[in-house]
């Protein structure tokens, strides 16, 4: 079957946006996306009635936002368009992105939004165990919860490649050290404290060998994109004009849960999607291409196996790579330099395009603090559901023409 050209410079990105992502009590859903819409609105430079479509991207917040894409409309009060609600899982940021710039690709809508949206504190959400302990969890299916799933991905790659527990621990606690490391400069991030390497070997266990700082937390917040042409952005006055290279989603069918063939130890769908991702955007060897990228690091062993899996360490180098700093932010090529969702925050609706937003940002050279020397092309790797049942989206970002 021959591949589709894709999608590679027909959309550009000419506005986005974030909140602060944290423990917003005081705020509610419609605070958290007006926070990120008018930040993209005025990165844009457009009136709002220019928008002509839009898609809200949320999860598991059904209390607060709702069932339809009303909540959206309402909140932004969106001039009567048509506006669609998605949840793709942890995915569901990138979904929510995926709508709007494939609907300019195919030249339905000349500007389109993208929205994503959680706000979890106050449903009483929890990300560790606790939320779903009992008879089933505890006796039948330990490996339900995500911790539990989880850390079978890093039994699975001990026995793999030989690696022994306390050095893949330590390459795992350097992946946390790593991303509050990196949150200390991101004034948006919920968890800005540094930690040290014996802090995370020290902390409670949650699911062996993922302790208390392998984990990402549960946050609130919202981020968003405006997208269109890259001659309607020329026509804005855009003279940097940052593009979509790729946008690739791949979803498990059952193999991984249900065959031999999976031996546990990988993210299968990252190895899918990235390769098609890589081929849209013409590039041969992401080592040389890519300047930085954000992957779904939920937990710390993700972050390390997604580090093979992306083409971007060899099968059962990565933590030796980690570890010499290869993804540090003064590293080859950094990875997670926002804090990634164990530190910037995960509001599962959200965190997609919250990573595409910092790609944008460090493009366009506005990170601040955490801005990095070079920065052309960037890449996000957004994981929803377990390692053996997922859906896993990737996209490419970067300057016209790069």
């Amino acid at each position: 079957m021959k591949m589709a050209t894709g999608i590679r410079d027909r959309v550009a990105i000419v506005g986005m946006g974030c909140s602060k992502f944290g423990e917003r009590w005081s705020d509610n859903a419609e605070d958290l996306m007006l926070e990120a819409f008018s930040e993209a609105l005025a990165d844009a430079g457009i009136e709002k009635a220019q928008i002509e479509a839009a898609w809200l991207g949320v999860c598991l917040e059904e209390n607060n936002v709702g069932k339809t894409s009303g909540p959206l409309a309402q909140g932004l009060r969106l001039p009567n368009i048509a506006v669609s609600r998605v949840e793709n899982a942890c995915a569901t940021g990138t979904e929510a992105l995926r709508g709007a710039v494939y609907a300019v690709a195919s030249g339905a809508y000349d500007i389109a939004l993208a929205l994503g949206v959680e706000k979890l504190k106050d449903t009483g959400y929890g990300g560790l165990p606790g939320r779903t302990r009992g008879t089933v969890t505890d006796l039948w299916q330990p490996n339900g919860s995500a911790p539990g799933a989880f850390a079978q991905l890093a039994s699975a790659y001990r026995s793999k490649y030989g690696i022994g527990a306390e050095d893949l621990k330590r390459a795992m606690a350097h992946v946390s050290v790593k991303s509050h490391d990196n949150a200390t400069r991101n004034p948006k991030a919920h968890l800005r404290n540094r930690i040290s390497i014996e802090d995370v070997l020290k902390a409670p266990m949650i699911a062996d060998p993922l302790g208390l700082y392998d984990c990402c937390g549960v946050s609130d917040g919202a981020a968003c994109a405006i997208v269109t042409t890259p001659e309607i952005a020329r026509s804005l006055g855009k003279q940097d004009i940052i593009t979509v290279k790729a946008l690739q989603l791949a979803v498990s069918n059952g193999e991984e849960a249900q065959f031999h063939s999976w031996d546990g130890a990988s993210i299968k769908t990252a190895q899918i999607a990235s390769a098609r991702a890589y081929a849209e955007a013409r590039i041969k060897d992401p080592c040389k291409s890519i300047d930085l990228f954000e992957v779904h690091d939920c937990f710390s062993i993700t972050e390390l196996v997604l580090m093979e899996n992306l083409g971007f360490s060899e099968p059962g180098r990565a933590p030796f790579d980690i570890l010499d700093g290869r993804y540090d932010r003064t590293g080859a090529i950094p990875c997670q330099i926002d804090g990634g969702l164990k530190c910037f925050g995960h509001p599962i609706g959200a965190s997609g395009l919250r990573m595409v937003y910092e790609v944008y940002l460090q493009v366009l050279g506005r990170a601040g603090e955490r801005q990095l020397p070079k920065a052309d092309l960037g890449m996000t790797q957004n994981l929803g559901g377990h390692p053996h049942q997922n859906v896993c989206a990737i996209s490419i970002i970067g300057r016209l023409g790069a």
